[in-house]
């Protein structure tokens, strides 16, 4: 056990260190919170699906959007698209697993909405159909996913985030860092701190 947890540590330590020391990532979030702050203060909205632990980032994400990250401020507009049962269970039903957030951004996704697709494989494929119908719609794509090379998501996604890790787990532990970086960017920016 004590091997077991000294390994997992220092390889998400590695991860995370690989993660703050490479100025590519710093770039992306920063680029991701612009692009954010460009669509909400135009009257858009940030969209975010994923399957899973992603999809509790998804929702984990939009709290913090629409609740608070650092300090009180006005709300700011986020839906997770993996909350609304029973939309999810019709579509699964009537059309099918891959089509739950694709539909979704169909119905609610408007050009210059931004949409988060997290997917720690990059190939998930209601992720991806997601992805496809914002591009059709003229919505800003966005990923986060693992350093798997060649994932469909990149080419899905304006900008996308791969956490250095090929570990599921230690991809959400940065993607969930990533998030509140730029989710704090985005509140700092449209409600600068006194």
């Amino acid at each position: 056990m004590t091997d077991f947890i000294q390994t997992y540590l220092s390889e998400s330590a590695a991860a995370l260190d690989a993660f703050r020391s490479d100025d590519a990532f710093a770039r992306t979030m920063h680029n991701m919170a612009e692009t954010i702050c460009t669509s909400l203060r135009d009257g858009g909205k940030l969209l975010l699906c994923g399957n899973g632990g992603s999809a509790g980032d998804a929702q984990h994400i939009a709290g913090e959007f629409v609740c608070r990250l650092m300090y009180d401020r006005a709300p700011l507009a986020a839906i997770a698209l993996s909350v609304d049962t029973s939309v999810l269970t019709a579509v699964g039903n009537d059309y099918g697993y891959e089509f739950v957030f694709e539909r979704q951004v169909r119905a609610l996704g408007q050009p210059g909405d931004v949409l988060l697709g997290i997917s720690t494989s990059g190939s998930s494929p209601n992720v991806l159909r997601a992805l496809e119908a914002g591009k059709a719609r003229g919505l800003i794509n966005m990923g986060f996913t693992g350093n798997h090379p060649n994932t469909p998501m990149h080419e899905l996604c304006e900008h996308t985030l791969a956490a250095p890790s090929g570990r599921t787990a230690i991809i959400q532990q940065i993607h969930i860092t990533a998030a509140h970086i730029v989710c704090a960017l985005v509140e700092r920016t449209m409600f600068p701190p006194a």
